[in-house]
This record gives C-alpha cells, structure tokens and sequence, in this order.
C-alpha cells in the first residue's frame, strides 16, 4: 500500500485508496488534518501536530511552524519569511536554532511525516513504509530533494514527488473531459502559491506551464493582520505575546470566511490589561488585498508561457486552504473571466460543473484542504497497481441500510461509496416465537428509519426460536448500473431471498442536496433519538430479565422488595420519553439490585447442567 501525503505550510494530512475510493485518515478524535507544528521540549522528544499547536504561545522560540516556506533553503533573501515566524533561524544551509543546538527543516518535517505515519499505521492495523508525497509546482530540485530526504528520515520510501496541481486534478477526477481539455490549478495555501496550466492528453495531464513563489500564502496575510492588530494594542511585544496575536489573527481570518465581522479578545496583554477590537470582513479584505493581488503576475505569466489565453481553458480549480476567502474566490473568478461562480457543493463531481460557454467554469466543489492528498493517495493507488485506469465510477449519493428494532436505521453501505460494491450483516429475531423476519430496506441520513426514504420491503420465514436464536444474513449489492439487490439467508436452513430494488444511484440532486441538510440541521437530535431508543430497549431487555427472575426466585430473595422498587423506577423513566439519564440511572439502581437475583439465577443454572450430566443427586 502506498500512502499519499499533502505536507504543507499550515497543515497537513495523509489518504489512502482502499477498495478504490480515496480517503483521508483521521487521528482518534476525528480530525483528518494535522498542523505543520513541531515543538521541541528542552527535555524529551519532539511532539508534532496539536499537542505542538498548543504550545505556540507559550514556549514560541521551541515551536516550529510553516517549516516549508524553508526546507530545501540557504540563507538568501528570507528576510520577510523569517519575520513571520517566532523562532530563530541561523546557518547556510538554513537551520532553526534551539538554544545552543539546532535543527534543520527536513528534520522537522520528519517529525510531521513520522506522526501521518504513525496514524495511518494505527488506523489501518499495518506497516507503511511507501508514500508519495506532494510538493508545489514551483519547488526546485533541492527543496524537491529535501522533502524526500524528510520522508526517508520519517521512515518511507518515497516513491514520487507530485506536484501539488497534477494531485489536484487527480483527486478532481478531471479525466472525464474532452480530450485536450486546459485546466488551470490556483493554488495558495499557508506558505506557497503556484498557478500551473495542465492539458489532457490520452488520460494523462500534462502540465503545460506553472509559475509561482515559494514564500507567498496564508501566512502573509496573518502577518498583516498582526500588524494591524499590534498597532492598535500599543505596546512592545514580547515573543509570548507576539505568538499570541498571530494565533488570535489566524482564527479570525478563518472565521471571515463565512462570517462579516468578529470580535478579537486578548485577555491581560500587558499585567492586568486586556485588549479587544472588532475586525470586518471589509477589512481584512483591505489588508489581504495586496498579498493576493502579488498571485495576479504569476497567473498572467503561466497563461503567456503556455501561450494560453483565460478564455481557452475548460476550469479554473482552487485549492489550497486560503482559497476559501470569498475574494480570492471573486479576484480569481475577474482574473480568468469565468463564465460561472458557482459555489458547488462537495458531493458533486467536479467534472459535472464542466459546461460549454465562453470562459472557464471556477470550481469550487472539492475540499480545497483536502484535494492534494486524496489525489496523492490515487497516484499512489496507481504506482501500486491497485488502479490500473483512471475510470470515473459513480457512487451512492446517500447511505443505505435496514430498519431494525426500535425504528431505528443501520447503514449497510455509507453514502458515497464508490459503485459497484457489495456489504452486508448478520442480524437475529427479536422476540421468542419470531417466526418471519421484516427486511425494510432505506435510503437516507437520518437515523430514524420513519425520516428516511422507504426503497422496499419483503419477509422472510425461519423456524420458530427464542430470541436471539435464528441468524439471517443480508447483504446488498449494487451493479455497476446502480441497482440494489438485496438477499436475506435464514443461516440454518439456506432458505434465501434475492429481491431487486430501483436504481440507489440516479436519485435527483436537489432531493440529496435537501436529505444532507436535513441531516446536519437534525444531527443533534437524531443522535440523542438513536441514544434514547438504544438505552429504553435495553432497559425494556433488563426489566423483562428481571421479572421473569423475580417470579421464580422471589422466595430465595432477601431484596425482592428493593428489586420491585427498583424495577418501578425503571418502568417509570421509560414513561418520560427522552429522559436519558433519569434512564440509565434507575437502570443502574435496577442492575445493582439485582446481582443477588443473578447470582442465584446462575448457581440454579449451573446445578440443573451437574444435574443433567449426572454429577449432582
């Protein structure tokens, strides 16, 4: 398996193709990206990623970010890069000084490689020892060969170096338009930008021209806003406070993506005063402004080397994570006078936005943190042989599952799985006598089955057995046209069901567009719904337990009273619907009340198995 690593400026992240469909791998809470941040102790081994973030602010001249602006560096003209930065930089080759000691970029870029690795290995239960790992258009040969040299010293093999744009347009699936198709990838991340121009020639993106700066990005913008921010605080900042402020300037320029104002708070700036100012939107544009307009020149020279004009190419991709300021968007969108802005949403292919008008379409429907990696990952999946050709398969556009017990729905394929693709589950009779089993088969992303869409139901009959006796598996296929197919085994006697439901793919967008919204304005809800189901039905299973228990033992019982007091309490919170913990705690009086009733319950169980083997009178 080759992994495919975006080792960028602000953060980074690392994908993998499995049964092909390329995705990111989150650490163990959940996050697929990790920042660029190393921080060395004065005692111990460097820690990377968040645990690092966190210490920017208070051990600054230890903590190590946006290394890339310098791997692959002498000492040159860094001026301006290094006063954007809270550590100290020294040597020729460049290097980052820590006390007496110091420590090069390759090697702090090792740290970040080693921590993508040890998640992936974690995550995919195997060693990983391949990877392909991406870099800017623009890097030269020695900042190429430094961030190889980094990948060897985290412990791989690096089996290419990728341009951060060729990446992109893999991830994008961008093989689906017309031959000879132009794209051009604007790419401004954290500490880089490039603008490259690639063409489509037999399945295979050639990259016609890329022009950029290797110490142009995100990075600047914050800078200015630091500036702007010390300014109006008034005081001579130490390096704590300095870290401080940029930390305070990042979140803020992050939050104007989507908001028009914020308010910026720095508690204690200086002994007991504090500072807080208001910043717009309409500001940070002012003082983004410049940075952004230093990527016009680069665009205009990539178009004239490739002997492109604006209005040839097919698409205009953004990516890289300060792509999502709405005026790089617009700038971008004036630049290369695109026919269309459309803010397309992430579920729709890229390919699909493609349409025949004069300009170029701007597209915006990939993750632009995201893109670089998964397109890393399927150039890997290539190297590897695990894609053989770069067929655009068509996907589930919401998840599919079954109705079970409760009203609640159990995924069987996720949303967005790649077609055609085959899953499915072992599931039991709920009741004693159950005879025949409902499989209702739903579509959607709620997790009550009453809010998803119904694709069908049929029966199927087993023996009768006690609950939890009878095994019958289902398993849902989908053909490389979309349709499901849906077979239920009863396990003991092979007696099956194979019934063909419609197409789970052609579903109209709008109503998927509106399902996923549902979704996430519902999330917190449904979950507490699924939470509330799952703990009455147990709790319904602990209280049947326990009277059938207490009929039969009740005279053997010094707390029978305790255990029907108990199991009134229970009864009585299963009443105030969506009372979770009121729930769980009468079922936690009810579980300690009854282990006598389960001791005793066990000992009987025992002596009747002595019994029947003849080892007891």
């Amino acid at each position: 398996m080759i992994v495919g690593i975006d080792l960028g400026t602000t953060r980074s992240a690392i994908a993998v193709v499995e049964a092909g469909m390329a995705g990111l791998l989150a650490d163990a809470e959940g996050e697929r990206l990790l920042p660029s941040v190393v921080h060395y102790p004065k005692k111990g081994a460097p820690i990377a990623g968040w645990p690092a973030q966190r210490q920017r602010a208070l051990d600054p001249a230890r903590t190590i970010y946006s290394v890339k602006r310098f791997i692959g560096q002498r000492t040159g003209d860094v001026r301006e890069a290094e006063r954007q930065v809270d550590y100290t930089l020294t040597g020729n080759p460049l290097a980052v000084k820590l006390g007496e000691d110091s420590v090069s970029p390759e090697a702090v870029s090792a740290e970040i490689l080693k921590s993508l690795k040890a998640r992936a290995e974690l995550v995919l239960e195997t060693e990983i020892n391949r990877a392909v790992i991406t870099v800017p258009a623009y890097f030269n040969d020695a900042q190429r060969q430094a961030t190889k040299r980094a990948g060897a010293e985290a412990g791989f093999t690096v089996e290419r170096i990728l341009n951060e744009p060729t990446a992109a347009a893999l991830a994008c699936g961008l093989e689906k338009l017309p031959e000879q198709a132009r794209v051009a990838v604007y790419d401004l991340g954290g500490g880089t930008f490039d603008l490259s121009i690639l063409e489509l020639r037999e399945g295979v993106f050639q990259v016609l021209a890329t022009h950029g700066n290797t110490r142009l990005g995100g990075d600047d913008i914050d800078q200015r806003i630091v500036d702007w921010l010390l300014e109006r605080i008034d005081v001579n900042p130490d390096a704590s406070l300095r870290a401080r402020v940029r930390e305070a300037a990042e979140v803020a320029k992050v939050a104007l993506s989507t908001e028009t104002e914020v308010t910026i708070q720095l508690p204690f700036v200086l002994g007991d005063t504090s500072f807080e100012c208001v910043l717009s939107r309409e500001k940070l544009e002012a003082l983004a402004t410049p940075v952004i307009e230093q990527t016009r020149a680069h665009c205009r020279q990539a178009l004239a080397d490739a002997g492109v004009a604006a209005a040839e190419l097919n698409q205009v991709i953004l990516v890289g994570g300060q792509t999502r300021m709405p005026l790089v968007r617009r700038r971008v969108s004036e630049w290369f006078e695109c026919a269309e802005y459309a803010e397309t949403r992430g579920d729709i292919r890229l390919g699909d936005s493609f349409h025949e008008t004069d300009g170029p379409t701007l597209n915006t429907s990939q993750n632009p943190d995201e893109a670089v990696a998964l397109g890393a990952a399927i150039q890997g999946a290539i190297l590897s042989g695990d894609i053989r050709d770069m067929v655009l398969l068509d996907v589930t556009p919401l998840s599919l599952g079954l109705e079970t017990f409760g009203g609640l729905m159990n995924v069987i394929i996720p949303r967005n799985t790649t077609v055609p693709t085959k899953a499915g589950e072992m599931f039991t009779n709920a009741v004693d006598g159950q005879r025949q089993m409902l499989v209702h088969v739903l579509q959607g992303e709620r997790e009550k089955a009453v809010d998803n869409w119904s694709l069908g139901k049929f029966e199927l009959g087993f023996k009768s057995a006690k609950r939890g006796a009878a095994r019958v598996g289902v398993q849902f296929e989908i053909d490389a046209d979309g349709i499901l197919h849906v077979l239920a085994r009863d396990t003991a006697t092979g007696h099956e069901k194979v019934v063909e439901m419609k197409s789970a793919v052609d579903v109209d967008d709008m109503a998927v567009q509106q399902m996923v919204e549902e979704s996430v304005e519902h999330a917190f809800e449904d979950m507490d719904a699924r939470k509330w189901i799952e703990a009455a039905l147990k709790a319904r299973e602990a209280v049947n337990a326990a009277r059938g228990g207490l009929e039969e033992f009740a005279d053997e019982l010094q707390n029978a009273d305790a255990i029907r007091t108990a199991l009134d309490l229970v009864e009585s919170a299963l009443e105030t619907e969506n009372d979770l913990p009121t729930l769980k705690g009468a079922v936690a009086k009810l579980d300690e009340a009854t282990l006598p009733l389960a001791d005793l319950m066990m000992d009987r169980a025992m002596e009747a198995v002595l019994r029947q083997r003849g080892m007891l009178d």
